[in-house]
């Protein structure tokens, strides 16, 4: 067809957002950079990443269903791709991998050995059939530059068949006959992704196909392949939220002109790094807390201050950092009366949660290890959708953000364990047991976590432990670990100074202070009434009720 052309050169075009579209809908060779010179062709390539969403989402799902249905891009999302794979292929691709074990394959070689099982598609012309051929060495490139381990890596047998299988069921039939100087294929990528995703999509940008994305929860299905954002035009939206499932038709509401102006005048006002939060802004955000090391006093000052007043909060990237209190005060002021006030100021925060009786936490005894290492994502720790998606959670009431930061705490309450192991438990059984224990939050410290605004009061669970009700359990430990994942306050009191919760945590993952008075069985002081009432008033009068 070409007599004189033998190789595909392949440009990223420069475009905006206002323009992307027009120029996926010309030619090749009505484009910017079209030209043959010398034995080349070279054609120019669309790629536009769009992260997080808009204000108006109604016309974002709409624009989406449109890009497919009127625009002619093919979706490719998590539900849309097709699993299927023919055996011959999975068993070629098991050979391969093991003649790889055996010789240690260049990635050249390692290649040719792909195309001769027919695992690498084909077209009819010729141009594309090369660059092909020379996306899946790019692509096997990237592999071995970026995995632990190179070809060698464990997971390059699952990379290998999900992009093998997509390239035969959704590849395969649009690149088979077409013309690069007419028009290559155009996908829209939509959603979440996995690794797997981000390889498929590398090797159709290394063909040539034009590549939109679109991904509502603000992350960015290319920052594998290219993460400084560089190499492609890129559109930041507002917000950031789940992905909803792709449109299937219009909806029927349109945003009024006030709407969005007032949309985006909150967004002015509220986003991440403004330090201004209204209600409930931060509620699908992912809590990270960071222990705050204080003085004795400096707790007092700090536990009244709203999470976005205290040092090192910050909101970034759909996280939010929150600055919380762990501290163990031992043995009893001899100023008794500023010991209680202090105490009953603490309890008179209005989502604080007083202990006084242990355990507290109801423990459990069943096997998780079958549900803890079926949860495990590609990484080796917990996959919150994964833990989220089973018979056992048992927060599928509460609102979805907090489930979200629920699971996400689970999963780093346990990929870092600080709970002391008992007589020969290795760090897996560790994580077994902190997963097993995070299963079973108490109800009143759920409807306590519910009431929690990350960016507003902070809630406090406040332990008194004077020997005489009960006895703190590894269990106990556990959630209060969980609890300092999800940035909440925890104070203990020890009126005699025993050791409880060191019993199972390192010294260093709370801050302990000492009283001068040392007072066995120091029974608790309930705050008087009028104490109940003035303190009220004063927190009322502070948050300006």
């Amino acid at each position: 067809m070409y007599p004189s052309i033998n190789q595909l050169q392949i440009h990223t075009l420069p475009v905006t957002y206002d323009n992307w579209l027009s120029i996926v809908e010309k030619k090749a060779s009505e484009r910017q950079l079209f030209r043959k010179e010398g034995t080349a062709l070279h054609i120019g390539q669309v790629l536009a990443r769009f992260i997080g969403i808009p204000l108006d989402e109604d016309e974002y799902y709409n624009q989406l269903f449109d890009y497919v249905q009127k625009h002619g891009l093919s979706l490719l999302s998590e539900d849309s791709l097709d699993k299927t794979i023919d055996n011959a292929h999975f068993q070629s691709i098991q050979k391969i991998i093991n003649i790889n074990k055996e010789q240690n394959l260049s990635i050249n070689r390692f290649v040719a050995f792909l195309d001769g099982e027919k695992l690498i598609i084909s077209s009819s012309n010729s141009l594309i059939h090369r660059k092909i051929r020379e996306a899946a060495i790019g692509m096997v490139e990237l592999f071995a530059g970026t995995e632990e381990g190179g070809l060698k890596s464990p997971e390059l047998r699952r990379i290998l068949v999900d992009v093998i299988k997509w390239s035969y069921n959704h590849l395969e039939t649009p690149l088979k006959n077409v013309n690069p100087e007419n028009n290559m294929p155009g996908f829209l990528w939509y959603g979440n992704f996995n690794k797997s995703h981000q390889y498929f999509l590398y090797f159709l940008m290394k063909i040539g196909c034009d590549i939109v994305s679109f991904t509502p929860e603000g992350n960015d299905v290319f920052s594998l392949s290219d993460p400084q954002k560089e190499q492609s035009f890129v559109h930041s939206f507002p917000e950031k939220k789940v992905a909803e499932p792709f449109p299937v038709e219009k909806r029927k509401r349109t945003a009024t002109v006030a709407y969005r102006a007032s949309r985006e005048i909150e967004n002015i006002l509220n986003h991440e790094g403004s330090g201004l939060y209204k209600p409930w802004q931060l509620r699908d955000y992912e809590p990270s807390s960071v222990t705050l090391k204080t003085t004795y006093d400096e707790l007092f000052l700090l536990a009244r201050e709203k999470s976005m007043i205290r040092p090192n909060f910050e909101v970034k990237n759909g996280t939010v950092k929150i600055p919380a209190l762990f501290s163990k005060i031992n043995g009893v002021s001899r100023s008794r009366r500023e010991y209680w006030d202090r105490l009953h100021a603490l309890m008179g925060y209005e989502n604080a949660v007083l202990i006084k009786s242990f355990p507290f936490s109801s423990g459990a005894n069943s096997d998780f290890r079958f549900h803890y290492r079926n949860a495990l994502g590609m990484d080796g720790l917990l996959d919150p959708d994964k833990m989220a998606d089973t018979h056992y959670w048992k927060y599928n009431h509460l609102p979805t953000g907090l489930q979200k930061g629920l699971a996400a705490a689970i999963k780093n309450l346990c990929a870092r364990p600080k709970i002391k192991p008992l007589h020969h438990e290795n760090e897996e059984e560790l994580r077994i047991y902190l997963f097993t224990q995070a299963m079973q939050v108490p109800e009143n410290i759920l409807k306590m976590l519910q009431k929690f605004d990350y960016s507003q009061e902070i809630p406090k669970l406040i332990l008194y432990n004077n020997e005489l009700n009960g006895t703190m359990t590894r269990s106990d430990a556990a959630l209060l670990l969980l609890m300092n994942q999800l940035g909440v306050d925890l104070v203990i009191y020890n009126p005699p100074g025993h050791n409880d919760i060191e019993n199972f945590i390192d010294g260093s993952a709370f801050d302990s202070h000492w009283l001068e008075d040392v007072v066995f069985e120091q029974e608790f002081k309930e705050p008087s009434i009028i104490k109940k009432v003035l303190f009220q008033g004063i927190l009322k009068n502070l948050r300006g009720d």
